[in-house]
């Protein structure tokens, strides 16, 4: 059974579709990435699993059980995380309780704090535990929300964009975390308009274009198919994918 499904997935804003009619699952321990162009509807599509949206069609199910209509705090008690594109931590607080917000939010945690602490030390940040986030750089507020999202003991991890605004070594830094991240057996899917990056990490990719799951593949397939090359990754005068940033 697939930890994460999406069965048919549609959500209309008034007469606009942004996702339609969408189907796909996940199995645990994957690494999935999720892309297509600007307004394909991809940051809908996990805000419709993660219970910020609900769609008008369809649902949502984690490990068996539906979760369509809970909301996003209920989905986070049941395993499923999201981190966000802009990250807005709380300015008034250390790195340190920044993250034991996930812990208490993820519910079931005996001491918050130590979880924090391992939070915070997996992505290389225990050395400011007790800094607060106007003293990171774009980067480090990046591995905060990761360390944030992974306080409440999640099994499944969203990725929106985490390599956005990064530079390369920052990105492969990044990279880096979800590879580990995957290798404790937690189960990804992500989002980034870095092309190495998600192709580098990802065991499968899901291509989305005008709302509709137009492809899926492993990264090599996706980098060769023509619909996805027409409608996304852009054809080079020699016939080879460009499928870079």
């Amino acid at each position: 059974m697939p930890l994460l499904e999406g069965e048919r997935l549609t959500k209309n804003f008034g007469g606009i579709v942004a996702v339609n009619d969408v189907s796909f699952s996940v199995e645990r321990g994957e690494t999935v990435g999720l892309i297509g162009p600007n307004g394909a509807g991809k940051s809908t599509l996990f805000r419709l699993i993660t219970g910020v949206h609900e769609p008008t069609e369809g649902r949502v199910l984690l490990d068996g059980e539906e979760i369509t209509g809970l909301a996003p705090h209920e989905i986070c008690h049941r395993g499923l995380v999201k981190t966000h594109q802009i990250v807005r931590p709380f300015e008034n607080l250390t790195l340190l309780e920044n993250a034991a917000v996930g812990a208490e939010f993820g519910g079931d945690a005996d001491d918050p704090e130590a979880r924090a602490a391992e939070a915070l030390e997996f992505v290389g940040l225990d050395h400011l535990a007790e800094s607060e986030p106007d003293e990171l750089s774009v980067g480090a507020l990046k591995r905060l929300e990761i360390a944030r999202v992974l306080a409440t003991d999640p099994e499944v991890v969203l990725f929106d964009e985490v390599a956005g605004g990064l530079d390369t070594d920052e990105t492969a830094e990044i990279i880096e975390l979800i590879n580990d991240i995957s290798e404790r057996g937690k189960t990804v899917f992500l989002i980034d308009h870095v092309m190495r990056a998600l192709m580098s990490v990802s065991d499968s990719v899901f291509v989305l274009d005008n709302g509709e799951l137009i492809a899926t593949g492993t990264p090599e397939e996706i980098q060769n198919d023509q619909r996805v090359i027409e409608a996304y990754l852009g054809e080079q005068p020699d016939g080879g994918v460009a499928a870079g940033d």
